[in-house]
């Protein structure tokens, strides 16, 4: 049987580099509540991304819950269906509804010329997703924004290390979230951070994600336990010392399916994204209808070679039954994001990807490039 590929694999430093830090956190036997490593990689993660203010998290998940608590957000929020589910899922924690907005069919971002259309008396805020690490239109949403005084909260999950001429897409809005999922260009193998715009935003999310204590005897806000342990911030650390090769790789074989997939019929891929600084997180493909066979057809052929591409995001969200009831939620509102879901197609793309396995990938694309089978309708 052929050797799994799989659409991401975390890159991991070797195992003698963590030895050290596991030998420090059994020593000093701290470890959780922003332990020495804790604090140490907060001020390395402001100054590898640029930014003044970062709060680590055992999940993003948890960060975008206390994100929305700690900016006091209510009501009705504007939001993406093309996304990970934990996105809007985040909202309802917080007793607040999605409303749903289209996305640009080149970007598959948020949709910005759509949002006010959506802005009702009960809207609070804008929460849109940077998918696959390409920056949305900032300047735009931000301006909206000002004009009906909303709070813009940014799910930057997919764009570590993501820039633009201004500098780190983390610094727009009111706050950003990341990830450190295992999934993600960088890895504490579960993790998140909120990226703050000052020092105070930054204390009441502290506060927040650990209880509510604002000192030993003092319980300032309904907090949740949302800490990032000592492990996990020893092992953001390692990364730290690795990402820009892990970066420069991935840059590698986006250029290398770029150049092989780029003749083929019925197969798009988005454009590279206009900013200074790329991370590559995904490598996406569109299955048009000029391609012979259906993108879940060829799903399955690569399944069957043992490469799991990934159909990301499919479904919508908003297909979801929690969400489907929702007015925004309905296909006929979301035109551009129902056709997207059913054509995407995320290919391997991640550090010590072997050029066999690239190979085989665009093999089996072009192989369904070759096939006179008529497309399924279903």
């Amino acid at each position: 049987m052929k050797q799994p590929t799989y659409v991401t694999r975390p890159f991991l430093p070797p195992l003698e580099e963590l030895q050290p830090y596991l030998e420090q956190i059994w020593a000093n036997r701290q470890l959780t509540n922003s332990g020495p490593f804790h604090q140490e990689f907060e001020q390395a993660l402001c100054e590898y991304l640029g930014i003044e203010h970062i709060s680590l998290f055992a999940n993003a998940t948890l960060a975008l819950v206390v994100a929305l608590q700690a900016l006091r957000i209510t009501g009705d929020v504007i939001t993406t269906p093309y996304s990970f589910v934990a996105t809007s899922h985040s909202l309802l924690w917080n007793g607040i509804r999605p409303v749903f907005v289209d996305i640009d069919p080149e970007t598959l971002n948020l949709d910005a010329e759509k949002i006010e259309a959506a802005i009702t008396p009960q809207t609070t805020a804008i929460l849109p997703v940077h998918v696959y690490g390409r920056p949305c239109d900032t300047r735009r949403i931000q301006s909206i924004a000002d004009i009906y005084g909303l709070k813009v909260i940014y799910d930057a999950a997919h764009a570590f290390g993501v820039e633009d001429e201004d500098g780190s897409i983390l610094r727009d809005g009111d706050v950003s979230i990341l990830s450190f999922h295992a999934t993600k260009v960088f890895t504490t193998f579960e993790g998140g951070a909120v990226v703050s715009p000052d020092a105070k935003t930054k204390k009441r999310i502290d506060y927040l994600k650990n209880f509510g204590f604002a000192d030993e005897v003092t319980v300032v806000a309904p907090g949740i336990n949302g800490k990032m342990n000592e492990f996990q911030a020893a092992l953001g650390l390692l990364q730290l010392k690795h990402v820009d090769e892990a970066l420069k790789q991935r840059a590698e074989i986006d250029g290398y399916y770029r150049e092989a997939l780029k003749d083929i019929p019925g197969i798009r891929y988005l454009s590279l994204p206009d900013c200074s600084r790329r991370n590559y997180a995904y490598f996406v493909i569109m299955v048009e209808p000029e391609y012979p066979i259906s993108r879940d057809e060829l799903y399955d052929r690569f399944r069957k070679d043992n490469i799991f591409a990934r159909r990301y995001f499919y479904p919508l969200i908003s297909n979801f039954p929690m969400y489907r009831a929702i007015p925004s939620a309905s296909k006929s509102n979301l035109p551009i994001s129902s056709a997207s879901a059913d054509k995407v197609l995320c290919l391997p793309i991640y550090p010590g990807l072997e050029e066999a396995a690239l190979e085989r990938t665009v093999h089996v694309i072009k192989g369904g490039a070759k096939c006179l089978t008529t497309r399924n309708p279903n």
